[in-house]
């Protein structure tokens, strides 16, 4: 038997004015996305938005449905809109934002599982990083260089 030890590594800003300007302006757009969510399920709202190489701003908000699991997150919603009218454009940053509706969400909280399925998909397809941002409503903002900080032990083509 060999024992694996897997790490991930993050970096970590106080909040919003320790980010770069690009990166505040991206998560600014991400804001505004979770504006427009549509969550009166569950009452969190989530928003996205990407940089892609081609200086796009793709933005998306969580989209529920009364038949759980039907609604859509807004890593995804925002992701595979870039791959359908952009599909030869690589997504170069992701910023992403979360709050209830019910009470102030500090704590930053990243993509689920079945986002970071999907951002892993779109690493793989570009063969380049994805970095990504994320935060609750206010406090700490915690970026990860790649969606493998997230998801080591990624599920992709290769095993198929």
């Amino acid at each position: 038997m060999k024992e694996v030890k897997i790490e991930s590594v993050l970096q970590v800003y106080d909040n919003l004015d320790e980010l770069p300007n690009d990166i505040a302006e991206l998560m600014k757009k991400a804001f505004d996305a979770r504006q427009k969510s549509y969550s009166p399920y569950s009452n969190f709202s989530v928003g996205a938005a990407l940089l892609l190489n081609n200086g796009k701003i793709i933005t998306g908000s969580n989209q529920e449905n009364a038949s759980y699991p039907s609604g859509l997150c807004a890593e995804r919603t925002a992701i595979y809109y870039a791959g359908s009218q952009y599909p030869d454009a690589k997504v170069l940053k992701m910023a992403i934002t979360a709050g209830s509706k019910l009470k102030t969400t500090v704590t930053p909280i990243p993509p689920c599982g079945a986002c970071r399925q999907a951002i892993a998909e779109y690493e793989v397809k570009q063969n380049a990083p994805i970095e990504i941002y994320f935060m609750g409503e206010t406090g700490r903002v915690v970026k990860s260089d790649s969606l493998a900080n997230l998801l080591p032990l990624v599920f992709d083509k290769s095993v198929l």
